[in-house]
């Protein structure tokens, strides 16, 4: 079935007919494929599902990332053949994203702290009149993220739903809530 783009939702789907073109066989600026070639790093797979308030799969959500490299180095542009620390994609009729990316360093914080390694995540999808703010920690990194200033603001009992786990696959997984019980914690910008 060819995907076309209509006017008859409020916010889109033009909006992701422009920022996820490939699935309507255009070419993208950013797509879910960070790793090139010579790139330093662990070389790592996130995968995750976005469900609405109801537990339903969201499935013309757009998902963005924007990391460090794994020296913890954010990249100050985008050339080409050179990390770029920026992916887009869309999900799929069950609500799944992925990404191929490296596993990024620990960053430097306010003052004198470390920022545990980390991705951040934006999700913008219909019915949301603006995009929301996530970040992604890592569950191998406990010391890091016992001392990340960021996730020390979110209540302990809340911090579950920014961590990823690593599966026997290798695969990171972590799905966002946008509502309901297992809300993903989001942060204002």
């Amino acid at each position: 079935m060819a995907l076309k783009q209509t006017a008859s939702q409020t916010i889109g789907p033009f909006f992701r007919y422009c920022l996820t073109p490939e699935g309507y066989g255009h070419r993208g600026i950013a797509g879910a494929n960070l790793q090139i070639p010579g790139l330093a790093g662990e070389r790592i797979r996130i995968a995750g599902r976005v469900f609405d308030g109801a537990g339903a799969p969201v499935s013309d959500a757009v998902v963005e990332i924007w990391q460090a490299d794994s020296a913890g180095v954010y990249p100050a542009t985008m050339e080409a053949g050179k990390f770029c620390g920026f992916g887009r994609t869309g999900t799929d009729e069950t609500g799944e994203f992925r990404f191929d990316t490296i596993k990024p360093g620990p960053v430097p914080g306010r003052g004198n702290s470390w920022q545990a390694p980390h991705i951040g995540i934006i999700i913008a999808a219909r019915g949301m009149l603006s995009h929301i703010f996530t970040r992604l920690y890592f569950a191998e990194e406990n010391a890091a993220n016992a001392q990340d200033p960021v996730l020390a603001t979110v209540p302990a009992e809340r911090r579950n739903t920014l961590i990823a786990t690593r599966g026997a696959d290798g695969v990171h997984r972590f799905d966002i809530c946008l509502q309901g019980d297992n809300e993903t914690v989001f942060f204002d910008v």
